[in-house]
């Protein structure tokens, strides 16, 4: 009965262990990190903001509604008045002049003016003399016209869009670091992992083969300094353990770390296979990069930034003139409704310039200086695009030739394992030395570390790839 007993525990025991572990693949870290990690949310956070930030600029050139005036305006002071003698009198008064003002806007992006309409009513109120008057305007429209100014509204129409379609799009390019970087902390904890169970299976191994050796001694069939070599890798082995045991749990703490996540389970992580041969043209993911890629909208926005300021340093160092007209109506008196009874014409224009005459250069030295800019930006672009199309033909090649690498480390793997197998089972049979054992235990561990780093260099390149050209080449559609 205490051995049914002590078996029932030991099932429960080992059932609860499994329970502890939490086993995941690639796929499921990479999603994991895009809903949860804090660089994914960063990543929305600033999506909104472009988004909001793309909402104000747009909403800069519908019609504005305001209100505003000054409710009350009061004083109550001492104020000098002039007598006809030419003397100065210091006269009391005490008064309130509030006004409220309706005004309904419009900016002109064309020509980076403004028209608008408005109306105003004042009240005028003289305490000292118990005297109260009215004055506004029941409608007046006018324009704020600058002439051969620089229209800031004009440009920014152009780029604006832009910037937003920028911002997009490196939200996309956002969480496709978010998977790439999700792929390195898995891969680090995955050889971690692999190198553990190398080190166990290791350490197990050599502790049976030490073992059959001090067997074999006593039997006379090896040698004395063969047994201490096998001292030494079973030693050698309990040290690679523990350090390995380190190093998967460093490991697992980082993708833990990464993923914001607070799971106290322990992670086990499958080995991912290769996904299905696909072909990569490099024409089309050249195209797609092109077409995607929140980079090559900077492009066309940092050219126009720079043509931009030229136009600025040309406008702001010529002849600058602003042209104000309003037209309307106007009334006063005793009564607010006094206002709207009769009203006379009410009409204001004004045209103010400046001309520099004599500048010694400035002028000049300003537009040459945007000029060599405009130029530097253009280069600077042409430099980028260069190396933004290197980047992609580079990645296209790596892809392919890794996805052949796979399939090789991985055919060596398994030939390595299976070699390892028959050295070991030679060496039990007295037909291998220890030396051959050992050269046959380092090419496994070799072959398998290369297959697991094989795919490591793979899937990195693949999301690499994704990245560079926000494109899914096995699904022959765009990233969204």
């Amino acid at each position: 009965m205490r051995r049914f007993y002590t078996i029932i525990l030991g099932l429960l025991f080992s059932v609860n262990a499994l329970a502890q572990v939490q086993r995941l693949t690639l796929g499921e870290v990479v999603q994991m990190a895009r809903e949860g990690s804090i660089a994914s949310k960063q990543a929305v956070t600033q999506k909104k903001t472009n988004y909001w930030k793309y909402r104000s600029f747009v909403a800069d050139f519908k019609p504005q509604l305001s209100l505003n005036g000054t409710l009350p305006g009061f004083t109550r002071s001492y104020i000098q008045v002039v007598q006809p003698d030419g003397n100065i009198s210091f006269q009391p008064v005490s008064y309130n002049n509030s006004q409220v003002n309706l005004q309904l806007s419009q900016s002109i992006a064309l020509t980076g003016g403004t028209v608008f309409a408005q109306q105003q009513v004042q009240r005028f109120d003289d305490f000292a003399r118990n005297k109260t008057s009215y004055n506004g305007i029941p409608f007046e429209v006018g324009i704020d016209q600058p002439l051969f100014r620089f229209n800031e509204m004009k440009w920014n129409r152009k780029i604006e869009p832009l910037k937003y379609q920028e911002g997009n799009q490196q939200y996309i390019a956002s969480l496709e670091q978010v998977a790439l970087n999700a792929t390195g902390y898995y891969f680090e904890l995955l050889v971690a992992q692999v190198n553990l169970q190398i080190a166990d299976k290791n350490r197990s191994n050599n502790d049976t083969l030490y073992k059959i050796a001090q067997h074999k001694l006593e039997l006379g069939k090896i040698s004395q300094n063969d047994l201490l070599q096998l001292q030494m890798g079973l030693l050698t082995a309990q040290k690679d353990l523990a350090s390995a045991q380190q190093a998967a749990a460093v490991a697992s703490l980082k993708l833990k770390m990464f993923l914001s996540s607070r799971e106290e389970k322990a992670v086990e992580l499958e080995i991912p296979v290769e996904s299905k041969a696909f072909q990569i043209v490099t024409q089309i993911a050249l195209n797609e990069a092109f077409a995607n890629r929140s980079d090559a909208i900077a492009f066309k926005r940092r050219v126009l930034e720079a043509d931009k300021e030229v136009q600025r340093a040309q406008k702001e160092n010529g002849l600058n003139a602003s042209l104000q007209a309003t037209f309307g109506l106007s009334n006063q008196g005793v009564r607010p409704a006094d206002i709207y009874i009769s009203p006379q014409d009410r009409e204001f224009i004004q045209l103010q310039f400046t001309l520099p005459i004599m500048t010694w250069g400035r002028n000049k030295a300003r537009t040459e200086v945007a000029k060599a800019n405009q130029e530097f930006a253009r280069q600077s672009v042409e430099q980028d695009r260069l190396t933004f199309e290197q980047e992609i033909f580079t990645q296209v090649t790596l892809l392919q030739m890794l996805q052949k690498q796979v399939k090789l480390t991985k055919l060596t793997d398994g030939i390595a394992a299976s070699r390892y197998q028959i050295a070991q089972e030679r060496f039990i049979l007295s037909n291998l030395s220890v030396t051959d054992l050992g050269i046959a235990m380092q090419e496994k561990d070799r072959a398998r570390r290369d297959y697991i780093l094989a795919l490591r260099d793979y899937w990195q390149s693949y999301y690499s790839l994704r990245l560079l050209t926000l494109y899914d080449f096995e699904k022959n559609e765009k990233i969204q």
